[in-house]
């Protein structure tokens, strides 16, 4: 019964001359063609590694092919491992990168986004206000206090609030629309 070769032919009979060839062929050239193929793949160990493999894995499927006594090897198997960098490159163009999705479903959805937009920028219009306009939106506004409640924890009168409300909208309308903020 005939041994089957990896590319679907009977095999010659030489299973472990086949091996002994290949094991020659990884020992002398393995190395060498990393160190090339590194540099063919900008430093990505990883990625060099894949190519040397298939290069290896292709050198095993064509060993039938292979005559170690015509010379060295390393120019074939320095062209097969080009070509597949080579050919990753051009696939890597051709179809984009999967990306994990995972990190998008962390960002704030965009109602969220907006929201946060629009409180910077209300934020930085608040800075825009004097002091005294400024303590009454928040006082009014932002602590949801009435009038009175804002008057006593400020130690004004009621009036005055009512009045410094009235002007602080004013100038915050005013900031807003400086930034682009209309309506």
């Amino acid at each position: 019964m005939t041994e089957e070769h990896p590319d679907g032919g009977a095999a010659r009979g030489a299973g472990a001359a086949d091996e002994d060839l290949m094991r020659a062929l990884y020992q002398e050239h393995a190395g060498p063609l990393f160190g090339f193929v590194l540099h063919l793949v900008a430093g990505d160990r990883q990625r060099a590694e894949d190519v040397v493999q298939e290069t290896l894995v292709r050198a095993w499927r064509n060993i039938h092919r292979l005559d170690p006594a015509a010379g060295s090897l390393r120019p074939w198997l320095v062209t097969v491992a080009r070509r597949i960098v080579i050919d990753g490159h051009r696939s890597s163009r051709a179809r984009p990168r999967e990306v994990d999705p995972s990190p998008l479903e962390l960002l704030p959805a965009e109602d969220e986004l907006d929201r946060a937009l629009r409180l910077m920028t209300i934020s930085e219009a608040l800075g825009d206000l004097s002091e005294a306009h400024r303590r009454v939106i928040v006082e009014t506004y932002l602590m949801g206090r009435t009038v009175n409640e804002a008057a006593a924890e400020l130690g004004i009168p009621a009036g005055t609030v009512r009045s410094r409300v009235f002007y602080a909208l004013r100038s915050l309308k005013l900031a807003l629309e400086e930034r682009g903020v209309t309506s």
